[in-house]
Formats: C-alpha cells, sequence, structure tokens
C-alpha cells in the first residue's frame, strides 16, 4: 500500500488523526496535509479564507463543501505533493468524499486508501479533555468538541460503508499510547 504515497486518514475527533499523520509524514517522506491546520493557520493570519471560516470553526461546524474542495484541490496539486501526502481531516462529509474521487480522475490517479481509527467513546472523550488543558485551540472548548462529535456521527462516519463499499478502507485499532497504534499503522501499510 505505501506504493501509492497517498492515504485518508478517517475517524471522530480524538482519533489520533493527526498525530499519527505527523509521524507518517516523517516515517514516510509524506506531506501531512491538515485540513483543521490550514483553517486555522489562515483564522491565524486574518486572510480572507480566515475570516470566512472563523465562526464556522468557533461553532464546531463543518467548513462547506465547495470550500473545502476548492482548498484541497489547491493543495494537493503543489509541487511537495508528487512524493506523496496524507490527508488528515478531509473528506468529512459524502459529497466531499464524492468531489474528491472527480479530483482524482481529473489528475488520472485512483483515490488513496483509508485508514479508519476505530477509537471507542470513553478513550476519545479522555483525550479530547486531555487536550482541552494542552493546546490553545478555539475548537477544543467542551460544548464545542461535543457539537464536532455529534457533527462526525452525522456527516462523516457514513463514509466508512462508503469506502469500505469501495474496497478502500483499512481499521486500524486507534486505542492504546501512540508507539502501538503507529505500530499498528505500519502493518496495514507494509501489508
Amino acid at each position: 500500500m505505501l506504493g501509492r504515497k497517498r492515504l485518508i486518514l478517517l475517524g471522530p475527533p480524538g482519533s489520533g488523526k493527526g498525530t499519527q499523520a505527523k509521524l507518517m509524514s516523517e516515517r514516510y517522506g509524506l506531506v501531512h496535509i491538515s485540513t483543521g491546520d490550514i483553517l486555522r493557520l489562515a483564522v491565524q493570519e486574518g486572510s480572507a479564507l480566515g475570516r470566512r471560516v472563523q465562526s464556522i470553526l468557533d461553532e464546531g461546524a463543518l467548513v462547506p463543501d465547495d470550500l473545502m474542495i476548492e482548498l484541497i484541490r489547491e493543495r494537493i496539486d503543489r509541487p511537495d505533493c508528487e512524493k506523496g501526502y496524507v490527508l488528515d481531516g478531509f473528506p468529512r462529509t459524502l459529497g466531499q468524499a464524492e468531489a474528491l474521487e472527480t479530483i482524482y480522475e481529473d489528475l488520472g490517479e485512483d483515490v488513496p486508501r483509508v485508514l479508519l481509527f476505530d477509537v471507542n467513546s470513553d478513550v476519545l472523550a479522555q483525550r479530547l479533555t486531555s487536550r482541552r488543558g494542552r493546546e490553545a485551540r478555539s475548537d477544543d472548548a467542551e460544548a464545542v468538541q461535543l457539537e464536532r462529535l455529534r457533527v462526525y456521527q452525522r456527516d462523516t462516519a457514513p463514509l466508512v460503508s462508503y469506502y469500505e463499499e469501495r474496497g478502500l478502507l483499512d481499521r486500524v485499532d486507534g486505542c492504546g499510547n501512540i508507539e502501538e497504534v503507529s505500530a499498528r499503522i505500519a502493518r496495514v501499510v507494509h501489508s
């Protein structure tokens, strides 16, 4: 699977996607594309994009598909992505997944493999509570986190069956420490 050099990470907030994407980026020389990081940076910089998404992020809602698709298409077309990349936080809706397939068709590429981070609700709650104390992210307030989990269940969880039906989904047990999860990912990536 590593020969494809493009991966999509799927899982709820707190499942470890961002942490593992950073490690995969370092380990395999892939660009880590985090839509959350891109959006938070745009807000911090006060860019036009940042002004458009500030209130959306503060509410824990999803940024509209057309904006996210434009952002991803532009990002994966940059020269640094020629070696490969890990998509962290995209797609988040069925519409985004379908649009991503269109992007890959336009580029003459196959849709990447998808790694689903399976994490039970108790572990998610513990991780999100812990992160709230460590990181200064506006989307880590408790009410926002609860809304993000609700939005994930409503909008993103259906992507599991979408990718499973296409034979593109690999499940990874996301419980345990960073090293344990990383070892599980390595087994999937190298299988």
